[in-house]
């Protein structure tokens, strides 16, 4: 069957389905290959396979939006540079620049071309954290671009197959891991040929010649359905604005809504500026998790692609925090990015019928570094504050949102790193109090394996001096701290020792709760404090539920 042939709807929505499942592949083969715990375990990666044009027709569920949505955008900057019809075979590109890329150094998107008959036939993209890129290292201490590591331009990581050595050489002698790098960049480039060799056994298999007809059938569909969920939405004009704590004054992020019946428009007029520290985020990456926060709420059903994003504007002011020119510090840029799911929740709370979740406890990521056996090393680990409650249930326990990482298994990081967890458990009475209780967070104690020296962490925290807001009457959560075993407090925000023989104890938010306390039912408390969610004493103060009494 020729390319402009009657493919038939069965056949095209059987193909849409396939592209899922190729690019889920990619995305486990990526997984099965890295190196790094951060991509292995805790899933920090997206995969996803594009046109010719750079449209995004299918994304794999493992992944971050941060990732994900950045990469949607960011092939229209690699075709621009590297056009497709001058691509051959064997050719794979990479940028870790932030604004035209993931928002910070620390994150590569590499492109791998997919071929038939000699020619470009799609795109298959990865974005993959790396662990270390040289300069200070991830935190947001920094007070320039230029500070945070080294930057690569769109440019070839292989030609024809052959690996840029050239290119590789000066990533390693950047990075205070040079083998987790290199192992990941590697396997990144295997989960994209394998990509590209499903999707031209696919074509084969249903007898095209390129993907046109199943690209415009998916962005057709995805935009008509994404269309239709919006027109449940009350059309008007809606704001929303929240504090979070910032490295050295609050941050407030402002937004403003226009909803209509077939697209949101979202303004961040009124922001906070730009920081001189290295919590900035890049536009693209407010882009991400504004339309990521959008769609869950207004859209959860539909598919993430380049119709149903299309249907979202994204603006904030130039100089803002959440459009920060270069050469801004951006290392941290996550700090900021995964607030703002939350605000554009303040502003469809007021429109969508089922209302949406209250405020959460985020995710929490220090940067360990030191020394073991003569030799540096470096270790990035996740950690999740309680989200916040839902309209109708319950917020999770110690459950990244909005990023989606998985937790590392303590077994993973001690095993790649000479650091010992002491502790790692839930935190009760943290989840905010409502007729539905908002997430708990937990506690995480850390410290030194025997022969570590020079222990150290960056801290890149919120959520400690402003704690997740309830909605609909609903409590806030737990506010978060940091402290060492010693009785010494931490800092949220920045590199800083581990004192010698001591431990860090990072204490998570909780997620703020919905609904009126006075409407939770008795039994869900008694429930909770049988399961060590809330201590008796919170469930007298918070529910007026003494579980000691005979129930009724």
């Amino acid at each position: 069957m020729s390319a402009g042939g009657d493919v038939g709807e069965i056949r095209l929505q059987v193909m849409w389905n396939r592209l899922i499942a190729i690019v889920e592949e990619q995305a486990r083969t990526l997984v099965r290959a890295a190196f790094s715990p951060a991509v292995r375990e805790g899933g920090d990666l997206s995969a996803g396979v594009f046109d010719v044009s750079g449209k995004m027709l299918a994304q794999a569920v493992t992944g971050t939006p941060g990732h994900v949505n950045t990469m949607a955008t960011a092939i229209t900057h690699f075709l621009k540079r590297f056009p497709a019809d001058g691509m051959r075979p064997g050719d794979v590109l990479i940028t870790n620049d932030p604004w035209l890329g993931s928002g910070h150094l620390h994150d590569v998107t590499i492109v791998t071309p997919a071929f038939k008959n000699d020619r470009v036939v799609g795109l298959f993209a990865a974005t993959v954290h790396i662990v270390d890129v040289g300069g200070r290292g991830m935190g947001p201490d920094g007070r320039s671009l230029f500070e945070e590591g080294v930057l690569i331009p769109i440019m070839p990581l292989a030609r024809g197959g052959t690996v840029n050595e050239d290119l590789l050489s000066i990533m390693l002698a950047n990075s205070r891991e040079p083998f987790q790098v290199q192992g990941d960049l590697l396997a990144i480039m295997a989960a994209g040929n394998d990509g590209a060799g499903r999707l031209t056994a696919m074509l084969d298999e249903f007898g095209v010649d390129d993907l046109r007809a199943v690209s415009d059938f998916i962005v057709e569909r995805s935009r008509a359905a994404t269309r239709a969920a919006l027109a449940r939405l009350k059309p008007g004009r809606y704001e929303s604005a929240m504090r979070i704590d910032g490295y050295d004054e609050p941050v407030d992020l402002v937004a403003a809504m226009q909803v209509c019946q077939e697209r949101i428009s979202v303004d961040f007029a009124g922001t906070s500026a730009e920081s001189s520290y290295g919590i900035n985020v890049c536009h693209t990456y407010t882009r991400a998790y504004t339309t990521y926060g959008l769609m869950c709420a207004a859209a959860p059903l539909i598919p993430n692609n380049y119709g149903s994003m299309g249907c979202f504007e994204i603006n904030a002011p130039e100089g803002s925090i959440l459009n920060a020119r270069r050469p801004a510090p951006v290392s941290a840029r996550h700090i900021i990015g995964h607030a703002l799911p939350d605000v554009v929740f303040g502003c469809l709370e007021q429109c969508v019928p089922d209302g949406v979740s209250a405020q959460s406890g985020m995710m929490w990521n220090p940067y360990f570094r030191g020394h073991h056996g003569g030799r540096a090393f470096e270790m990035f680990l996740f950690n999740a504050g309680g989200m916040g409650a839902r309209a109708d249930a319950d917020g999770m326990n110690a459950t990244a949102f909005p990023s989606g990482i998985k937790n590392i298994p303590v077994e993973a990081a001690e095993n790649a790193a000479p650091v010992i967890f002491h502790r790692k458990e839930l935190l009760p009475d943290t989840g905010g109090p409502g007729q539905f209780r908002g997430g708990l967070g937990q506690v995480v104690e850390i410290g030194p394996a025997a022969g570590t020296t020079k222990l150290q962490f960056s801290a890149m925290f919120d959520r400690v001096e402003n704690a997740a807001a309830g909605r609909y009457g609903g409590a806030a959560g737990a506010a978060g701290d940091v402290a060492f075993s010693g009785g010494g407090k931490g800092k949220s925000k920045g590199a800083q020792p581990v004192p010698e023989g001591e431990t860090v104890i990072l204490s998570l938010p909780g997620g703020g709760g919905t609904g009126p306390v006075s409407e939770r039912d008795p039994n869900a408390v008694r429930a909770d404090v049988k399961a060590g969610y809330v201590t008796p004493e919170a469930a007298i103060k918070d529910y007026s539920v003494d579980v000691s009494a005979p129930e009724d």
